[in-house]
C-alpha cells in the first residue's frame, strides 16, 4: 500500500495584500487554495508586481493573512511560535550575503540556531550535520573560504546549506537565482529538486526563469494581476493554454509545441529544410529567428539541405535552381539575405 504524502503547506481561501496606511487593506489574490507535500519541488511563475513575494512572506508569517488559513505541516501559522516556526520551514530570502569576515562554515552553521539556543555552541553532532550539509550542495572544501571571497553561485549553495542544516520539512525561496549566470542558474535548480527528492523536502521557490520551471518542477502556481491562482503540473498548465493565458503579451507569444516564448513576427517566409539530427534543428532555429517556416512542399523557392555526415556543409538552392555551398550557418544567413535582396532588384 503506498503511504500517504505529508501536506507541508495548505491553504484554505486564503487573501494575501498589505496594509496601506492612507488607503487601507489592499488585496492582491483571493480565495487561494493550494497544497505542497513532501518530497515535491515547486515553483511560484508570475510577471514583476504580481505579488510572488508577498505570497511566500505570506506562507511563511512575515506578513499577516488577510483572511483564510495558513498551516505549515498541519499547523495554523498564527497559532505557531516563532521557534516553533524556525522548526517547521527555513526561508532564504532574496538579499546578498555581505558579511565581512565571515566563513561558510560560520554562515552555515546559523542554521543550527533553533537548536543550539542564544550561545549558538555547536556540539559534535550539529558539526556532523554542518559538513554534510556543505557536501550535499557541492561546498566540499570551502569550509573556510570567506563569503565575500565567493561567486554569487557559491554564495546561494551556502545559503541552501544554511537552510537545509535547519532540518526543516519546508524550505521557502524568494528568487535565489535572480543575480545568477545561465550555468549558474542550472545548476541551483537542479541542486534543489534533488534536495527536494532525495531528501523528502517540501521546496517552494518564486522566480523568472520559466524555461527552466518547465524541465524541473513537480508542481508549477502561476500568478498575475486580477487572475485567479492557478496551480498544477507543467505539463497540465501548459495543454490548458495556462502559460498562454499568463504570459502572452502582444509580440510575445508561448509556443506549446516547444514550451518556449518566441517574438511574434509579422511576415511568415516559408522555405524547405532538408536534413536531420542536431544540424537541422539548429538551422531550422536561426532560420525562424530571420522569418522562416519550414515548409514540407517539394520546393518553396528557397531550400536547404543540411549535411551532417561527418562534414557539415549548407547547400542552399534558390529559386533559379543554382547551388551554393556554405560552411557555417553564418555564412548560409548571410548568402540567403544576398539572394532575397537579388531578387526584390530583378
Amino acid at each position: 500500500m503506498q503511504e500517504e504524502k505529508k501536506s507541508l503547506i495548505e491553504t484554505r481561501d486564503l487573501s494575501i495584500g498589505y496594509h496601506h496606511p492612507r488607503h487601507g487593506q489592499k488585496v492582491l489574490h483571493s480565495n487561494i487554495c493550494v497544497k505542497l507535500e513532501a518530497g515535491e519541488f515547486a515553483c511560484v511563475l508570475g510577471p514583476n508586481g504580481s505579488g510572488k513575494s508577498t505570497l511566500l512572506q505570506t506562507l511563511c508569517g512575515f506578513l499577516p493573512r488577510l483572511s483564510g488559513e495558513v498551516c505549515i505541516a498541519g499547523n495554523q501559522i498564527d497559532k505557531v511560535s516563532n521557534r516553533q516556526m524556525s522548526l517547521l520551514a527555513s526561508v532564504v530570502l532574496t538579499e546578498r550575503v555581505t558579511v565581512s569576515n565571515m566563513t561558510v562554515s560560520d554562515l552555515v552553521s546559523l542554521g543550527r540556531t533553533p537548536y543550539t539556543g542564544f550561545f549558538g555552541r555547536l556540539k559534535s553532532r550539529d558539526q556532523e550535520l554542518v559538513s554534510e550539509a556543505i557536501r550535499s550542495v557541492g561546498l566540499e572544501g570551502f569550509e573556510e573560504r570567506l563569503i565575500t571571497n565567493m561567486s554569487d553561485g557559491e554564495r546561494q549553495k551556502a545559503m541552501i546549506a544554511k537552510a537545509l542544516v535547519q532540518e526543516t520539512p519546508l524550505i521557502v525561496l524568494d528568487e535565489p537565482t535572480a543575480f545568477l549566470d545561465l550555468p549558474s542558474r542550472i545548476e541551483i535548480m537542479h541542486l534543489l529538486r534533488k534536495l527536494a527528492h532525495q531528501h523528502n523536502k517540501a521546496i517552494l521557490l518564486s522566480t523568472h526563469d520559466l524555461d527552466l520551471a518547465l524541465q524541473m518542477a513537480d508542481k508549477v502556481w502561476l500568478l498575475a494581476e486580477g487572475r485567479k491562482m492557478e496551480t498544477g503540473t507543467p505539463e497540465d498548465l501548459v495543454l490548458t493554454n495556462e502559460f498562454r493565458r499568463f504570459f502572452e503579451r502582444e509580440g510575445i507569444l508561448f509556443d506549446n509545441d516547444t514550451g518556449q516564448f518566441t517574438v511574434e513576427k509579422q511576415k511568415v517566409k516559408t522555405i524547405r529544410i532538408v536534413g536531420k539530427g542536431i544540424e537541422y534543428k539548429w538551422v531550422s532555429r536561426a532560420l525562424a529567428r530571420r522569418g522562416f517556416a519550414a515548409s514540407d512542399e517539394p520546393f518553396s523557392g528557397f531550400q536547404v539541405e543540411v549535411k551532417s555526415d561527418g562534414k557539415r556543409e549548407y547547400l542552399l538552392t534558390g529559386p533559379d535552381g543554382k547551388i551554393q555551398k556554405l560552411r557555417t550557418i553564418e555564412d548560409l544567413l548571410t548568402q540567403l539575405e544576398y539572394e532575397e535582396a537579388t531578387l526584390l532588384t530583378e
